[in-house]
């Protein structure tokens, strides 16, 4: 990594940190809209191989339906092998849950689902506020 990207990134962790600590001073940042839900699926322990098997096929065709639809923007396989995460393309957790419950592994109950709210980066609007007057940042 070069000197220029860590500073870089040391600035915008500054800025980050700087606006979390400084928060307290302020009035309260309207809440962030959420723009996609992130989903880890995991197979249930215990679900046989045989089971997995006979809904896989169904599970691939539906998932890139899904993603076809707009549904999914993205998804990657988890490097321990046991399942999948997804970014959905919804605005809740219940319009997430809708979409994985749809899945036959959703429907055959044979995954577990961990759902994470997705928002923009909002402590990235300080750094596009100009400085006070007399401030020489």
């Amino acid at each position: 990594m070069t000197v220029s990207r860590l500073c870089g990134i040391a600035a915008i962790a500054a800025v980050l940190v700087g606006s979390a600590t400084g928060a307290a001073a302020q009035s309260p940042a309207p809440p962030a809209p959420v723009t996609a839900v992130l989903v880890d699926l995991t197979i249930k322990p215990g679900v046989e191989a045989a089971a997995l098997a006979e809904v896989m096929p169904d599970e691939v065709r539906d998932t890139v339906l899904a993603y076809l639809d707009g549904k999914i923007q993205q998804w990657f396989a988890r490097a321990d092998g046991r399942g999948v995460v997804f970014i959905l393309n919804v605005h809740t957790v219940d319009e997430a849950a809708v979409v994985m419950n749809a899945l036959p592994l959703g429907k055959a109950k044979l995954a577990d689902f961990a759902y994470t709210p997705l928002t923009p980066l909002t402590p990235l609007r300080r750094l596009l506020a100009a400085p006070a007057k007399g401030d020489r940042r």
